[in-house]
């Protein structure tokens, strides 16, 4: 077995086995009502952690994607109240902002020889001062067309509904795997994170390939935003702390390993629904507290990390034998 895969196998078992447990006590967990809002509700997670997913594949962090998401709705909320603007071209805007924002934090990173780790974490304060500049207060969005994109639905099997932002997660997720495994950007991002010798072999521009992973985690990142408005249907610059921890959490359970080089997008959008589902089964069973999901997920990503310290000891064993 691939030890590299063996990160992702494991999530999938996880999941699969956490499904299984929770259709044994509540049997309507495999309808497609549940599904349907287990897409819905953890869309804007899912559309960050793509992006999140190939800056740890690179070897980087982003700490500023939970603010770029809150900036992102009050942005949306506060144009749409104070101008006679369609929600397509704010739309529009904002991924063109975010877009660049991500691009300058990558710029920095590699021009300046900066961590990623203290450049985005300027960048989170950054956006975060930004959204309350805009407004400190909820914004709700009344136009039209944005209680239409609320409204829209695709009725599955069994009268479970496929929203738009649901649908809009899954399509983000096959073209972020299309971009980190069948391209040639993606293999750059994987040489990146395997290392600078690495990258100097494959020939990688390390300096436009960084600016290129935070510049399309910028844009991961304003989609989310524009998604968990429609979701809301409203801006609020308190919204979202602490979601970068979550994808964060959602990508490392996914099996990607956090020193960057391997990994799996599909992994990623597993660690999404299996986070989704800890919390669907809390609803379901109505007696456990809120705080049990982050007890388990916490549980979870320290588990995945002890596997990739394992893994990664076994991989120099491995090489030390086959050098001797």
């Amino acid at each position: 077995m691939n030890t590299r895969a063996l990160p992702l196998y494991v999530t999938i078992a996880i999941f699969l086995l956490a499904w299984l447990i929770c259709w044994t006590q509540f049997p309507a967990m495999l309808s497609s009502r549940v599904i349907g809002n287990l897409l819905t509700d953890n869309a804007y997670l899912g559309i960050v952690a793509v992006g999140m997913t190939l800056v740890i594949l690179s070897g980087g962090i982003d700490l500023s994607v939970g603010s770029v998401i809150a900036f992102s709705g009050v942005f949306i909320a506060v144009v749409l109240r104070d101008t006679g603007l369609h929600p397509l071209p704010v739309f529009a805007m904002l991924l063109v902002l975010t877009t660049g924002f991500g691009a300058a934090m990558g710029f920095m990173i590699d021009r300046l020889a900066m961590p990623a780790f203290i450049v985005t974490l300027a960048g989170m304060f950054l956006a975060r001062g930004a959204a309350y500049m805009l407004s400190i207060d909820s914004v709700p969005v009344a136009h039209p067309f944005f209680q239409s994109l609320q409204g829209t639905y695709w009725l599955m099997p069994g009268r479970g509904r496929l929203t738009l932002i649901g649908a809009l997660m899954v399509l983000t997720f096959a073209a972020g795997m299309i971009v980190a495994h069948k391209t040639r950007f993606g293999t750059s991002v994987y040489a990146l994170g395997g290392g600078e010798a690495t990258a100097r072999l494959m020939g990688v521009r390390q300096g436009r390939t960084t600016v290129l992973v935070y510049a399309f985690s910028g844009l991961t990142a304003g989609l989310s935003g524009i998604v968990f408005a429609i979701y809301t249907g409203s801006g609020y610059s308190l919204a979202t702390v602490g979601t970068e921890l979550t994808a964060i959490a959602a990508v490392v359970i996914g099996g990607t390993l956090l020193t960057g080089g391997a990994g799996y997008m599909f992994g990623t959008f597993v660690g999404v629904l299996t986070m989704g589902l800890i919390q669907t089964y809390i609803v379901f069973d109505g007696s456990l507290s809120s705080w049990w999901t982050k007890i388990v997920i916490g549980v979870l990503l320290l588990a995945f990390i002890l596997l990739q310290k394992g893994l990664l000891k076994l991989s120099q064993d491995r090489l030390a034998r086959g050098r001797a």
